[in-house]
């Protein structure tokens, strides 16, 4: 038996699956296993609950590879505890990658290409033919991450807060204080500027909504929402061709509920890419980051 593991540990939920072959055997979901999100220990049980679900609807004690790809591979120490988590549960080998690794081989399979990444944080990375890599944004929900769904919540809520003042209509302030349990303004702003913050992330989806409704407002974020990802698409495409000599067009793919859930954004994007580069192919579906990291660990089983 060569069967392999692979997880897909996103900053919400992660993902396992076991496959021998080209056959699935297992797989199962659990919660986070993003330390600064959860806390380690949350953390660890989320991950052992996870593999013990998975271990046993395969049917084994251990897998000859593993590769997870994680949202914080490169905090201290997490390479380290889910490399001794994979120790107790028999895994041969493995590898702890960012997230953004495995999203990128769920797409090209270790092959040239460009992904988006739009979920709660966002980020760019492409790679040339000759294996070299280039990434635009990814730079925290603080200080980046343009585009994601921290970026439209934080934004929206900026925004509101300046029609709020210029007398202009906007369903936003109500929303958010509905979803905050905030009875007024001056509450919403002390939320929303309380440490640690609320889920900004967790708006964009009432953003999304009021934005299909027509609000000036929310129409406006989602649409700089997806010119950021498209820039961030161009500037990837420009650094691959003057770096790496790369003169033909390479497929763009895409991951994350940003893009995926919101069809405002999702439009924009796709017209977008096609009027600045007509000839890039573009992915219609949304990558599966589990898929790269099951390819990966069948790499690394292989080797």
């Amino acid at each position: 038996m060569s069967a392999v593991l692979g997880i897909d540990g996103g900053g919400t939920r992660t993902r396992a699956s076991i496959v021998d072959g080209e056959r699935v055997i297992a797989f199962g979901e659990n919660g986070s296993i993003k330390r600064l999100r959860v806390g380690a220990e949350i953390a660890e049980e989320n991950l052992r609950a996870l593999l013990k679900d998975v271990f046993t609807q395969a049917g084994l004690h251990s897998v000859k590879a593993a590769s997870a790809g994680v949202a914080s591979a490169t905090m201290p120490g997490v390479t380290e505890w889910i490399t001794a988590v994979f120790d107790d549960f028999g895994v041969e080998r493995s590898e702890v990658v960012g997230d953004e690794v495995i999203a990128l081989d769920g797409a090209f399979k270790g092959g040239p290409g460009i992904l988006q990444i739009a979920g709660t944080g966002s980020n760019c990375i492409g790679r040339a033919p000759d294996g070299g890599r280039e990434s635009a944004g990814g730079w925290s929900s603080r200080l980046g991450d343009e585009g994601s769904g921290y970026w439209i919540g934080l934004h929206a809520v900026r925004r509101a807060l300046r029609a709020l003042d210029r007398e202009e209509p906007t369903g936003v302030l109500e929303v958010v204080g509905e979803l905050w349990g905030t009875k007024t303004i001056e509450e919403l702003v002390n939320l929303g500027d309380s440490t640690p913050g609320p889920d900004f992330a967790a708006l964009a989806p009432a953003i999304s909504q009021l934005a299909e409704e027509g609000d000036a407002v929310a129409m406006g974020v989602l649409g700089q929402a997806a010119t950021d990802l498209v820039e961030s698409v161009l500037l990837v495409r420009a650094k691959l061709r003057r770096k790496h000599k790369l003169a033909a067009e390479v497929p763009v793919a895409w991951i994350g509920s940003v893009i995926g859930k919101s069809h405002l954004v999702r439009e924009q994007f796709f017209a977008g890419l096609h009027t600045a580069a007509p000839e890039m192919p573009i992915g219609e579906t949304e990558v599966a980051g589990i898929e790269g990291a099951v390819w990966r660990a069948q790499q690394l089983a292989s080797h």
